[in-house]
């Protein structure tokens, strides 16, 4: 944790917008019945290609191309290639890497205790702040969306749903998501439930200034989708993957009931409404299939394909409206600064952004705007590796991965390697990218400690998601499976005390022993069906904490090891092991622990 605790971080000042802010070109909006409300919609996988208005021949987006008609676009905008990343930076304004999120499972997707977020922001300045949908920066305390400034929350686990952490058996019909940190089952779809409770926060908040985070799952594998949806694609052979078309489709009616939302309730006009995407596409362009706007790379990729997306931002009372691009380069880290800078918010005080406000930007596209070098990267291992799947971007050129240089103007489609003819390019862009590092790194050797005893959540779930490790279960299918693999949790003990750990195999709502099989689940539209529970054999439970290394029979029919120990508080590590007679183990997935 840093040297500023979050409530300190939260004393608000007028301090700038970051490197680049500008002059307001807006009148400053001080009275809070003045500020415009907020609605940021991010879908999951969703590429720059996989609409209609981009040029995509194959999918039905008619209102995602009806807000592109009606909204300033950032053409050049950039984000992580994968998604805890780029929700990290588009929260915080800062570089995910300096935030801790540079992986999407290992403990890497847990956002800094000490980052500020927008919503702490918005909720300081007197906004009801609302979260719906996929959060993917932690579901313990003090990670999750309602210790990071929002007040209503539905959401689901991990970073999607049939993920570990997501509550058991989800499938995306009729599943359980957590409403405000507590269990509840809901009718429908996953993206009608987040798009009908963002209304409802809506409704419920029309005369105050709110402001909405709706984070869609979809089109997040596993593909399922009703056949409603799907069999809208399944006869066209040019189409790559129907289910995945489906989905977005199903985002796209869900835009156009919350349009109507907003024109009922006469609030279209005075709100700020933004809609994009977390990293380039998952399924919407393999091997030749389907459309990718010319890019090179997909989600996870160091090139274009993988980190530009989409970004539309309407706000008719702002003067944001009427079908227009801006070709200049921006990025996810962006966003928290401008909507400061829109709506007349006090910032947080001593607030540093890597991103900078764009409102300047956006009110005059001719604006002699300075040059600038941004940087993405895809890390995903536990200890950040120097020029790992890595660009360096500038409004021309791309040095990707150290060596290769890209003329954006030339040859946007990434295929020509230009290092060789402009080496003072790639000399500048390296010096760039080492200043960088040296910002980002810092904290490259801290960890980010799930709080165990806490008044905020006891008993707390942790899960084999977030173990620091090379072989990590991280979905439930995986789990089903047994599969073998192990790693520590940092952890931080709230207080001295008395706790206790209930180490299990299968969570506790399947209650199975340890040492049985369950069936598989019936399939549902798309396909998916998670399959049989493979039995294992344990006879022994170790658990290694802080200075503690105490090993427990395991009896056949037990459906938990239990473990009760004094603990001093403070940071530390936990590990577990389940084991058999030949001394064959894995990690216990659910640990349960509890201040007693």
């Amino acid at each position: 944790m840093g040297a500023k605790s979050r409530r300190e971080m939260l004393t608000m000042s007028s301090v700038g917008l970051g490197a680049l802010a500008l002059h307001s070109v807006f009148p400053m909006r001080t009275a809070s019945k003045t500020r415009p409300h907020v609605i940021l919609i991010i879908t999951d996988d969703q590429g720059y290609g996989d609409l209609a208005c981009h040029g995509n021949p194959l999918i039905r987006t008619p209102n995602m191309d009806r807000l592109h008609g009606e909204s300033v676009r950032l053409t050049n905008c950039h984000v992580g290639p994968t998604c805890a990343p780029t929700r990290a930076a588009l929260l915080t304004g800062r570089y995910c890497n300096s935030a801790g999120v540079w992986h999407t499972i290992m403990g890497r997707s847990l956002l800094r205790d000490n980052e500020i977020t927008l919503a702490d922001v918005f909720l300081e300045n007197g906004y009801s702040t609302g979260f719906f949908g996929k959060w993917h920066l932690g579901d313990n305390y003090p990670f999750r969306p309602e210790d990071r400034g929002f007040q209503e929350v539905v959401r689901h686990g991990g970073g999607g749903v049939t993920q570990a952490p997501d509550i058991w058996g989800n499938n995306y019909f009729d599943d359980a998501y957590y409403h405000n940190g507590k269990p509840q089952r809901y009718e429908g779809y996953c993206t009608d439930v987040w798009f009908d409770n963002a209304i409802r926060f809506i409704q419920q908040n029309k005369n105050r200034p709110f402001f909405c985070y709706l984070a869609t799952n979809a089109p997040h594998s596993p593909f399922n989708v009703s056949r409603q949806y799907s069999r809208l694609y399944d006869e066209n052979d040019a189409v790559p993957n129907a289910n995945f078309y489906g989905m977005i489709t199903n985002i796209d009616d869900n835009i156009a009931r919350l349009e109507k939302a907003l024109q009922q309730l006469d609030l279209r006009d005075d709100t700020i409404f933004i809609f994009m995407t977390d990293n380039g596409t998952a399924a919407g362009f393999r091997n030749g299939q389907g459309f990718n706007a010319g890019m090179r790379g997909t989600k996870g990729s160091e090139y274009d394909g993988g980190h530009r997306v989409p970004f539309f931002i309407r706000w008719p009372n702002g003067n944001l409206q009427g079908g227009r691009d801006i070709e200049r380069l921006t990025a996810h880290i962006d966003v928290m600064p401008t909507l400061i800078d829109l709506c007349g918010l006090r910032p947080p005080a001593d607030a540093v952004f890597d991103g900078a406000s764009l409102k300047a930007l956006l009110s005059q596209s001719g604006l002699d705007w300075p040059n600038r070098v941004l940087v993405t990267d895809s890390q995903r291992v536990d200890h950040p590796v120097k020029w790992r799947k890595s660009a360096v971007m500038t409004d021309r050129w791309r040095l990707v991965n150290r060596d290769e240089l890209y003329d954006m103007t030339s040859d946007p489609g990434q295929k020509n390697d230009a290092a060789a003819q402009h080496p003072d390019v790639v000399a500048w862009l390296r010096e760039e990218y080492e200043k960088w590092w040296e910002r980002v790194s810092k904290d490259f050797d801290d960890y980010c400690e799930i709080i165990i005893g806490s008044d905020h959540e006891n008993p707390t779930c942790i899960v084999s998601h977030d173990w620091h490790g090379e072989s990590v279960p991280w979905n439930q299918q995986q789990i089903r499976s047994g599969m073998t693999g192990n790693g520590f949790w940092a952890v931080e003990i709230a207080r001295d005390g008395k706790y206790e750990f209930q180490l299990r195999r299968w969570p506790i709502e399947e209650d199975m022993p340890i040492n049985s099989s369950i069936p598989a689940s019936s399939p549902v539209p798309g396909g998916f069906q998670y399959p049989a529970g493979k039995e294992i054999r344990v006879t022994q439970a170790r658990l290694k904490i802080a200075d503690l290394d105490i090993t427990i029979p395991v009896k056949r029919y037990d459906k938990a090891a239990i473990f009760i120990m004094e603990l001093k508080a403070g940071k530390t590590f936990l590990q577990t092991w389940f084991s058999d007679d030949e001394n064959q183990s894995r990690g216990a997935y659910y640990v349960y622990a509890k201040r007693l």
